[in-house]
């Protein structure tokens, strides 16, 4: 148990320390490491953990670690493994806050940027490919992946999509369900998702249940950490949505943070690696020093380490239902539709000259036919997109 440990927190605080590109790279990593390399779960077990993690909120790569651990060496690793990933990310934003609050600018990291992120494209688009053909399982489920990957496209609230689907697996595997059962329990869980996603009620419910007036009044510790509990409790999606929810409520609502601060606390959470949550630790420390750090921390990831703990132990009983089963595996392929999104999104927006071509291409044959690790795809395109700009500009 001890040895299991101890490499849990090598694994992922490695991961967290090189883990750039946001979700989709980061659980691309993580098969990589314990699917491919360590065998630790096989494809089908990290898949249905990979489905699990996308109908809790929270942040998925971070709920995937924590997950993980808690697989391989219970409680404990379920713990070392969540702090193992975030504390990279943590003591890089902390030391970046420091650095802004003391001297009002953050550093220039555009041209490793640029080669980072056609390098992170690579590593997500392979586990793709290598999670696709597990998840694949006959040609219904096909259909099902390509719908939801059409609906993400086309602008379908993700979570949305991703329940559609697994309803649609459900359908397809002849559960014949009522319409009382229906009403009883599908309808329901939809309609409460869809009312999560609207943007304006969720920011000014967490506002008014933050604090009983606006505006900055007095900026105490466990203000900034109801907040940010909030937060971690109903986010849902990408780091995009984080920054409705501190715009809304740190900007407009209360007024802590100035618009360019926003800017520069986003800008922070694009650079750094780790979990892009981690920007709480900048806002935090931006807002009410060291100890605002900690609290809007702890308090933002907090209950993703509760969701998983009710979450896993409840995994192996879903696969045992025949119904349930035929759930997760729609869930699963639906999921691998949901990263073939963000891999074509990212794709269109990065891959935009010969450079970052050639940079995407050379990791993704470093990748498939060297079988280079990802940490040194994402570091080797770092350092060629800072050389590339050096000489051409």
């Amino acid at each position: 148990m001890k040895n299991n440990i101890w490499e849990l927190i090598r694994l992922f605080f490695k991961l967290g320390a090189v883990g750039f590109g946001g979700p989709a790279a980061h659980i691309a990593m993580m098969e990589e490491e314990v699917v491919n390399r360590r065998k630790w779960l096989t494809r089908e077990q990290f898949l249905d953990l990979v489905g699990a993690t996308n109908l809790i909120p929270g942040p998925n790569s971070t709920e995937m670690a924590i997950h993980i651990g808690y697989v391989r060496a219970g409680l404990s690793g379920l713990i070392v493994s969540g702090l193992s990933f975030i504390l990279p990310a943590v003591i890089i934003t902390g030391i970046l806050a420091w650095v802004y609050v003391r001297y009002g600018s953050i550093p220039q990291v555009e041209p490793f940027l640029f080669g980072i992120k056609p390098a992170v494209i690579s590593v997500i688009l392979v586990a793709v490919i290598r999670l696709g053909k597990t998840a694949t399982k006959n040609m219904q489920l096909t259909i099902i992946g390509i719908a939801v990957a059409t609906a993400s496209l086309l602008g379908m609230n993700e979570i949305i999509a991703l329940l559609s689907g697994g309803v649609a697996g459900i359908i397809h595997h002849g559960i014949r369900i009522s319409k009382k059962k229906i009403s009883c329990w599908i309808i329901p869980i939809l309609s409460q998702l869809w009312s999560i996603f609207e943007s304006r009620d969720i920011q000014a419910a967490v506002a008014a249940s933050a604090a009983g007036t606006t505006g900055l009044v007095s900026i105490s510790s466990w203000k900034l950490g109801l907040f940010f509990l909030k937060v971690g409790s109903v986010l849902y999606g990408s780091g995009y949505v984080l920054v409705a929810f501190l715009q809304g409520g740190l900007v407009k609502d209360y007024g802590w943070l100035t618009q360019q601060q926003l800017l520069d606390a986003i800008a922070i959470g694009q650079f750094t690696p780790g979990p892009v949550l981690s920007t709480a630790t900048f806002v935090g420390y931006v807002v009410s020093g060291p100890l605002g750090a900690l609290v809007s921390t702890i308090a933002i990831f907090l209950p993703s380490f509760l969701f998983v703990l009710l979450l896993n132990p409840a995994i192996p009983r879903l696969r045992a239902s025949k119904a349930m089963s035929a759930f997760l595996d729609a869930v699963n392929i639906s999921a691998i539709g949901l990263m073939a999104t963000v891999t074509i999104r990212l794709a269109s927006t990065t891959l935009t000259d010969w450079r970052t071509i050639f940079i995407a291409a050379s990791a993704i044959i470093s990748g498939t036919f060297f079988k280079l690790n990802a940490a040194w795809l994402v570091l080797g395109g770092a350092l060629t997109g800072w050389i590339l700009k050096v000489i051409f500009g």
